[in-house]
């Protein structure tokens, strides 16, 4: 299934609320331990990144990023990379964008995240800032399109997050979660033995800590599915909401409308 494409009516009420290091955290622990836990692998996040995606990651920020260049083109457009990490999608719109296209903003509330995608975009017209995505320094409706890719299943609160998106979007702005998901059939068994079993094993290895590669196949098990995902978006009163699969189904784009 490439694409799916829903208007749901109503939230379904499931208990997913977000990230949890730990099962019994409250969401203030959560959203602490999440940031402890990326600040700590910042300095090799990148090289990570790449070497247990076999590359494939940058396909995928990139046709993230094409598929809105109606708007990154536009000179008079705002863009709003939040979790943005490292930048590699920062990066990507500004790509589409160019020099004449619309004004970027990358927010982070990592700390060493935030530096880093600093430093790789050392010299490019683009603001950064520290912030937290349940609570966004920014005005109501300064933004024409809102992305964020692999870090939105972070929060601590994805209903939250989504009502906070949705604030900060202009009317008519769209907004685009690029995320994991997991393949069905044959090619979801293997995945899931590589995501579950190797991709941990490898990461701990060459980053020197386990906690960050444990927690990523829990993390991606635990986030919503993409027909309950669509009912979150439109309970957060999205409309025109819809998700494409990439790569099989290893990630995919979920988008709507304000």
């Amino acid at each position: 299934m490439d694409e799916v494409n829903q208007e749901p009516a109503s939230s379904s009420g499931s208990a997913t609320i977000g990230a949890r290091v730990e099962p019994a955290q409250d969401q203030k622990a959560a959203a602490n331990a999440v940031r402890e836990m990326f600040s700590s692998i910042a300095p090799r996040y990148d090289l990570l990144n790449h070497v247990l995606s076999l590359n494939v990651d940058r396909y995928w920020w990139w046709r993230t990023a094409r598929r809105f260049r109606h708007i990154v083109r536009r000179s008079d457009a705002t863009v709003l990379d939040l979790c943005c990490g490292t930048g590699d999608m920062t990066l990507a719109l500004y790509r589409q964008a160019g020099p004449n296209g619309a004004a970027i903003v990358g927010a982070d509330f990592a700390h060493p995240m935030l530096c880093r995608a600093m430093q790789k975009c050392a010299g490019l017209p683009l603001e950064w800032v520290e912030a937290d995505a349940l609570q966004m320094p920014f005005a109501d409706g300064r933004f024409n399109l809102v992305t964020s890719a692999f870090g939105f299943r972070n929060l601590s609160n994805y209903d939250a997050g989504l009502r906070e998106i949705y604030r900060v979007l202009a009317a008519d702005g769209e907004v685009a979660i690029l995320e994991f998901g997991e393949p069905k059939g044959l090619m979801g068994k293997f995945y899931r033995f590589y995501f579950r079993r190797v991709l941990p094993t490898i990461g701990s290895m060459l980053s020197g800590t386990k906690g960050p590669y444990a927690y990523l196949p829990a993390s991606v098990a635990r986030f919503p599915q993409p027909q309950e995902m669509l009912l979150r978006m439109r309970a957060a009163g999205f409309r025109e909401v819809n998700y494409t699969a990439y790569t099989f189904g290893v990630s995919g784009v979920y988008w709507g409308k304000k």
